[in-house]
């Protein structure tokens, strides 16, 4: 915190500021900038849903190993597989639900179930380390891919 005192109408007053934090901006994005590669962002959380399902094997081949290296590998895929996951529900939510749904569609309702089901599949991959999960995941971001044709 930087503190400055100011004189304002003969009363002293002070001011705290704290440093602003630079932010990287992941979603397009929340402007209407026009660009949009729908495709592209399904490919990629397809992309995502491979190495979730990569983490899930290395996961289970490492969980009974004791020694530090193994236990140090353990941790980072499954810091990993969350990554991945969250990457999909913020694919999905900052981008897919803000600017491609929308409630002038005729199938809107039918679009937004989809999209939560990849939310809610998502959720499920960083919760548990099971592969079958990983392919209800991959069931569900396919069922949204027809909607954002290359």
């Amino acid at each position: 915190m930087i503190g400055i005192a100011r004189t304002i109408a003969g009363a002293t007053i002070a001011v705290l500021m704290s440093p602003i934090l630079a932010q990287s901006a992941v979603a397009h994005c929340q402007i209407p900038c026009g660009i949009y590669d729908d495709h592209a962002r399904v490919a990629s959380m397809l992309e995502d849903v491979a190495t979730i399902h990569k983490s899930v094997d290395l996961i289970a081949e490492l969980a009974g190993k004791t020694d530090p290296q193994s236990q140090n590998q353990l941790v980072r895929w499954v810091m990993n597989k969350e990554q991945h996951a969250q990457n999909i529900i913020d694919s999905i939510s900052d981008y897919f639900l803000t600017q491609r749904v929308k409630a002038s569609q005729e199938d809107y309702a039918e679009r937004l179930q989809k999209h939560h089901a990849v939310i809610v599949a998502a959720m499920r991959a960083k919760q548990n380390a099971d592969p079958g999960i990983v392919d209800e995941l991959k069931a569900a971001v396919e069922a949204v891919a027809p909607y954002y044709p290359e």
